[in-house]
């Protein structure tokens, strides 16, 4: 729940890979006040079916920096699990390594209060991109 005094965070992962939401991803949230100020880790979730964290906690009051960590090793683990089935479904890479090369993807970014932060990821098992969305 989004105030004057505190700002909303919320986010998604499409799997560029193989042009599909990545579900169940755990990602964390953390939040500090200030530069200087020691991360306090908030809580998780996971992704659901549509790549998307519908329940990250609320940031407190006075939060200026947030971090999101996605646990992308657990994930490409995962889909080695169902690699033949994603390919099945679309033209989906049909060598990949083992495991993903980014284990984790740590995103960091500056709110102000008021705001909401959509922030996407869009990875595959060999990089990754992220942007404000809306």
């Amino acid at each position: 729940m989004r105030t004057d005094t505190t700002a909303s965070v919320s986010t998604h992962i499409l799997d560029t890979s193989i042009g599909r939401p990545a579900e169940a991803v755990p990602v964390s949230l953390a939040a500090r006040s200030g530069s200087d100020a020691t991360w306090v880790t908030l809580g998780g979730s996971a992704t659901d079916a549509d790549g998307r964290c519908k329940d990250l906690p609320a940031l407190p009051e006075g939060t200026t920096h947030v971090r999101l960590d996605f646990d992308t090793e657990t994930y490409f683990s995962d889909e080695h699990r169902s690699k033949k089935q994603a390919e099945a479904q679309q033209d989906a890479p049909r060598v990949r390594d083992s495991g993903a090369f980014f284990p984790e993807v740590a995103i960091t970014f500056a709110v102000v209060p008021g705001e909401h932060y959509h922030v996407p990821l869009l990875l595959n098992p060999f990089g990754y991109s992220v942007y404000r969305g809306s």
